[in-house]
């Protein structure tokens, strides 16, 4: 009996399936696309309405024979490629590829690696989506279009190898923007008040100066802050109000790619690159013991959080026998699914309540154990019930006293809640992104709220507060963020977001410090060529149209031509009228300098090449003479310990270094000291900026290897004034942004507004 073929995506699925469907079955593997556009020319015939020019992938000829001699004989041919558009794209080429050698060839589809979705979808066969196709076909021309178009503009004003790629030059120039405003950004500076104040029978508390006069409070100065306290030494306190009243919180949907990129980012701190690397590794299966390979999570590519019946009805037992029954809602949780998804897709959420991260830890790597365990427990809470608070708030006004009655000229507030009921929050402890411009008052001595006060009560005053603040600019976009931002403005899909962050530090158009996404002098002047030469194509309104414009066509009410020809005409257009100035973009780049060619006399310029910024010769190219930019050398107060001559600051290909300033007579040379004691004790080193093998910078003691210290974190040469450290480490995180961190004592500190 002749054998049914399964062909799927990744060669990682192939066991796994294999081992649902039995030895009737062949499973064979396309390792991805069979066909794309050519790498040598634009591969598109404009005139012939846009019509792509495929051609086998180079290396996949083999790969394309197996499949077709697979077909010949089998009795039916079942393509499982991914279930999204490249998916339906993949599985296109490869039906042309072997419709001539088999009649009986079914297009299936499953969300999720398990022996019921897999063996379900083979006994509900589909045809291939040929609107699917369309829509991937016109994202992949589009793509080309913008990408063999515009680039070589950049290649012909800045240097050869640069891309503009349609939708990771938007994401660009969010970051670019973002950048530019906060260099931009003035602080104003502003005070906040806070009492300590004592009832008769409470412990002391702290409360909030929240208004003077019926008007909120701006102090705007250290001299009006001190006579508002001044003022309210003199005053009487008591208790205005006490409102009490019960909330509740609500879970958070299952995740989509989106948000999984997010909360993966900011609590285990892996790139959107890693996290869907580890998601596809959960997705395509795992190696469970005796159960063998096993697909742990869904789909993980999607921007739906629709929960499928069977699954709901499973995850709700789980919480019951878990939990108890008073942690499950009399109604299963139903999420609103965002306009513009793509709602064939369920969450990304765990196959199976059988598998327990705990129970199967010892079969998943540390990273994949702790992303499963966070799609699961988000999952979990997804279906439980409500957490409930009991919320306190107490308005307490400051005047003077006439008639045992206190007038309110100043109105101080203090809020707290108790959890009465944990619900979701047994197992997703969530929280919400603090806004990155607004003054982080936790740092506030902490008090519990009183419960034994009345209204009228009069208080005594215990202390006064005043707290300087500065108003701080929106953070920079971290990974997390902007896979948020792209998200939010509708940029891009699910399967995207990571390749776009990816490609922008690979092209060096940004970088990384502390987490934080920061555009190169590269990427500026990309952004600038792009957006002041193409601000039709390139923003965030186009790029969101176009994503609708595709899901159109998917949706059969638009066709791929039409999307095309819309398109085509304005970006022909600014293309032609970038081209004819491109001499003038380019002159543009060019800086003159005072220095004047050793080699012909001409003067000397500033221009762009390949390792970027460099000096030339303006006679180029009759005269080739070039010299790297030397960054400006700043003196510093050592010596050098071989000819006495001050040492400077110089970047080599691992950074920063001492040398000396008498250099090339005198070769000498050091790490870059912070000029911070070695915090190890009966150690004289210094502390010193070194880089590991790999190029991550790192900090360490001069003295090594006699001394071990080392730390990832910059170290400050600030005094914590909570234990007395002679040192404390610069950190960041999406919360609060940056702030320094004693790691004596763990006491975070406020980022001083010049130590950026």
């Amino acid at each position: 009996m002749a054998k049914s073929v399964v062909i799927v995506e990744s060669s990682a699925k192939t066991k796994t399936i294999k081992k649902f469907l039995g030895k009737n079955y062949q499973v064979l593997s396309s390792v991805g696309h069979i066909k794309d556009l050519p790498k040598g020319n634009l591969g598109i015939d404009i005139e012939n309405d846009f019509q792509p020019q495929y051609i086998t992938i180079r290396g996949k000829g083999k790969t394309v024979t197996e499949l077709k001699k697979a077909a010949i004989t089998a009795e039916q041919v079942f393509i499982a490629t991914d279930p999204d558009r490249e998916g339906e794209a993949i599985a296109w080429h490869i039906f042309e590829e072997i419709k001539s050698k088999n009649s009986h060839i079914h297009r299936i589809l499953f969300n999720e690696i398990t022996e019921r979705a897999v063996l379900e979808a083979i006994e509900n066969p589909l045809q291939i989506a040929i609107n699917k196709v369309e829509a991937q076909k016109a994202r992949r021309v589009l793509d080309r279009l913008v990408g063999y178009k515009v680039s070589p503009i950049l290649w012909q004003t800045i240097y050869r190898g640069l891309s503009a790629g349609r939708v990771q030059s938007v994401a660009l120039r969010l970051i670019v923007e973002r950048e530019r405003e906060i260099l931009a950004f003035v602080p104003q500076e502003y005070w906040t008040i806070a009492a300590e104040l004592e009832g008769q029978k409470s412990d002391p508390f702290f409360s909030n100066l929240i208004k003077i006069k019926d008007k909120k409070p701006e102090i705007k100065n250290e001299k009006s802050s001190n006579k508002i306290v001044d003022d309210l030494k003199a005053k009487k306190y008591a208790v205005k109000s006490i409102t009490k009243k019960k909330v509740s919180r609500k879970p958070a949907p299952p995740f989509t790619t989106s948000t999984l990129q997010q909360a993966a980012a900011n609590r285990l701190g892996y790139t959107a690159k890693k996290i869907m690397a580890i998601a596809q590794q959960l997705y395509e299966g795992i190696e469970l013991g005796e159960q063998g390979s096993t697909g742990l999570i869904t789909y993980m590519r999607t921007d739906s959080t629709r929960i499928a019946d069977e699954a709901v009805a499973e995850v709700r037992e789980y919480v019951a026998s878990s939990y108890g029954l008073e942690y499950v809602p009399k109604q299963a949780r139903t999420f609103k699914v965002k306009k513009g998804a793509q709602d064939a897709h369920e969450a990304i959420r765990p196959t199976s309540m059988k598998h327990e991260p705990k129970k199967i830890k010892k079969h998943l790597s540390n990273e994949q154990f702790r992303l499963y365990e966070l799609i699961w427990n988000r999952f979990i809470a997804c279906q439980m019930s409500d957490a409930r608070l009991d919320q306190t708030t107490i308005d307490v006004k400051a005047g003077n006293l006439t008639n045992n009655e206190v007038s309110e000229e100043y109105l101080f507030r203090t809020t707290g809640s108790i959890i009465t009921f944990r619900g979701f929050l047994q197992a997703y402890e969530d929280f919400k992104e603090n806004d990155n411009n607004k003054d982080d008052d936790s740092d506030l001595p902490k008090s519990k709220i009183p419960d034994n006060l009345k209204i009228g009560e009069i208080l005594t005053l215990l202390d006064l507060i005043p707290k300087q603040h500065f108003t701080k600019p929106s953070a920079r976009f971290s990974e997390s963020s902007l896979v948020k931002e792209l998200d939010m403005l509708g940029i891009g899909r699910p399967s995207t977001y990571a390749l776009i962050i990816s490609t922008l530090l690979f092209r060096k158009y940004i970088e990384k410090n502390l987490r934080q996404l920061v555009p190169t002098e590269l990427g500026f002047t990309v952004n600038d060529i792009l957006i002041q030469n193409f601000p039709a194509i390139f923003n965030t309104q186009f790029t969101a149209k176009m994503e609708d414009e595709l899901d159109k066509i998917e949706a059969t009410d638009k066709d791929f031509t039409s999307v095309m020809n819309d398109f085509y005409q304005p970006f022909d257009q600014a293309l032609k009228t970038t081209t004819s100035k491109k001499d003038l973009i380019r002159d543009s780049l060019i800086k003159d300098t005072d220095e004047v060619c050793p080699e012909c006399g001409k003067s000397l310029i500033i221009r762009w090449g390949r390792n970027g910024k460099f000096i030339g010769c303006s006679g180029y190219p009759d005269c080739r003479f070039t010299s790297p930019i030397e960054g400006e050398q700043v003196e510093t107060d050592e010596v050098c310990e071989k000819c006495g001559k001050p040492m400077v600051v110089k970047n080599g290909r691992f950074g920063r270094f001492l040398a000396c300033s008498g250099y090339p007579e005198c070769k000498s040379n050091k790490p870059f000291s912070l000029g911070i004691p070695c915090p190890k004790d009966s150690c004289d080193g210094k502390i010193v900026e070194r880089r590991t093998k790999r190029g991550k910078t790192f900090y360490g003691c001069s003295k090594y290897p006699d001394c071990d210290f080392a730390s990832w974190y910059l170290p400050v040469a600030k005094k914590c004034d909570n234990c007395g450290s002679p040192y404390v480490e610069q950190r960041y995180n999406q919360k609060i942004g940056n702030y320094l961190y004693c790691p004596k004592c763990k006491t975070k500190h406020e980022q001083d507004q010049n130590s950026e």
